[in-house]
């Protein structure tokens, strides 16, 4: 399956990571400053991306110390079917290894979703959403 994907390490137990995803609050300190969020199974979330792309969609799986997985969807952009955006926090030995992937590219039903992943390649390094989390984390932003 086509995806998009980054790993950081921080030097912070799972425990401590998880807490900025406990609040639309906290959320909005890492994640975008608009995230408006129902944070539960089933909730609605909307939020306006860094390059002032409008994403929607559904907390799909909330797993306390584990995984955020929301669906994604661009809004205004010919998306027929949302992708997912997948938050994993892995206990290592060092502190949590952090992975955020999206996927489903290929599903959106959009003629020519390579370019749409090709843009979330370049993206990923762009916007360092995982470095905006570690710099929270350990305090640094």
């Amino acid at each position: 399956m086509p995806q998009v994907t980054s790993t950081l390490d921080i030097a912070a137990p799972p425990s401590k990571v998880w807490r900025w995803f406990t609040s639309q609050e906290k959320l909005r300190q890492w994640i975008a400053p608009t995230i408006e969020i129902d944070l539960r199974v089933g909730g609605d979330y909307r939020m306006v991306g860094p390059d002032g792309t409008k994403i929607s969609g559904v907390v799909l799986e909330y797993v306390p110390e584990g995984q955020l997985v929301l669906s994604w969807i661009e809004e205004d952009a010919g998306w027929a079917h949302p992708g997912r955006l997948v938050i994993t926090l892995t206990p290592i030995s060092s502190g949590t290894r952090m992975t955020l992937m999206h996927d489903g590219f290929a599903g959106i039903g959009k003629q020519g979703w390579q370019s749409t992943m090709a843009a979330y390649e370049r993206g990923i390094d762009r916007h360092q959403v995982l470095q905006h989390l570690a710099a929270a984390v350990t305090g640094r932003e």
